[in-house]
């Protein structure tokens, strides 16, 4: 018993600070990046948003609320932010729905299926810059390829990247049959954990191919569509390379977007203040629709 004791007495207590401590230490490295390439980017953004500063001269002069008045007041900004809103409208809908599609085609075991669902991830990892320009000259008025197959069935050509009327809807076709593949793959997975047991059970009261989507389905897959949903929205918010190659925010604004703006304003013009603006609102912009998403579709969210 004495030895017991002296063993006891010997041992020493952990350390409280240790045990806490390390948590910290693991996700440190993380939050130093966090900090000086997300944090403090955007805390000089807001700074700067209310100077008026050319990027060249040291000089910043304090303007207050003026950067973001004549933003507002701006046409041309008030076209971008609608350009902006449509061209997120038409490929988060657009996202959604081919790759539910697409997924759903593709959700069986098969070494068919399998090779489909690489070909149809691939246009994911190619470069933006090689697509863009593939879909510059397959949009070509006078020599591109769609043009040259409506000739072939009589339909007069399309101007796809030089009509204001058409140019945006060309830009969302391009991001969505480069993205679907991705997104598809998302729903493909959450396809795949959805128990087999219930689609028996649905099998044996007969239960229809559309009651099946829409009371089984749908609802099970209600996370993936949400993930997809607010991923997406982001991701269409921070367009630029496709802009930025192939058609520069033209013809007439009619395709500009809001990175594409505040890359513009800042880096052509040199209106830093006012660009720093723009980068603002952007923020606002996506934190708002983030927290109307979420309040719309977490309700609607089943988890297993």
């Amino acid at each position: 018993m004495s030895i017991n004791k002296k063993k006891e007495k010997t041992q020493k207590p952990i350390s409280k600070s240790k045990t806490n401590a390390s948590p910290y230490l693991m996700v440190a490295p993380s939050m130093i990046v966090f900090i000086l390439f997300s944090f403090i980017p955007i805390i000089y953004m807001i700074y700067l948003s209310f100077h008026d500063w050319n990027f060249v001269s040291p000089d910043m002069n304090f303007v207050g609320l003026k950067n973001f008045k004549q933003l507002l007041g701006d046409p041309r900004f008030i076209q971008t932010m609608s350009n902006t809103l449509l061209y997120t409208v038409l490929t988060v809908a657009g996202f959604v729905i081919f790759g539910l599609l697409i997924a759903l085609a593709l959700n069986k075991s098969t070494k068919i299926h399998s090779f489909m669902q690489s070909v149809i991830f691939a246009p994911y990892i190619i470069s933006l810059v090689s697509i863009s320009m593939l879909w510059l000259w397959l949009m070509d008025y006078d020599y591109g390829l769609f043009n040259f197959l409506l000739g072939r069935i009589g339909i007069s050509p399309v101007r796809f990247l030089t009509d204001p009327n058409v140019v945006i809807y060309s830009l969302a076709a391009v991001s969505i049959w480069k993205g679907v593949g991705y997104y598809s793959l998302i729903f493909l997975s959450g396809l795949q954990a959805i128990p087999n047991d219930i689609y028996e059970a649905a099998a044996l009261d007969n239960t229809p191919w559309y009651r099946k989507l829409f009371k089984i389905t749908l609802p099970m897959l209600s996370p993936t569509i949400f993930f997809v949903g607010i991923t997406s929205i982001i991701a269409s918010f921070k367009v630029f390379e496709t802009i930025a190659i192939m058609t520069q925010g033209g013809p007439i604004n009619a395709s500009n977007t809001l990175v594409y703006y505040i890359y513009e304003t800042g880096f052509k013009f040199f209106n830093m203040g006012l660009s720093s603006a723009a980068g603002v609102i952007l923020f606002v912009v996506i934190a708002i629709l983030t927290f109307i998403y979420f309040k719309l579709m977490s309700s609607k969210v089943y988890y297993n």
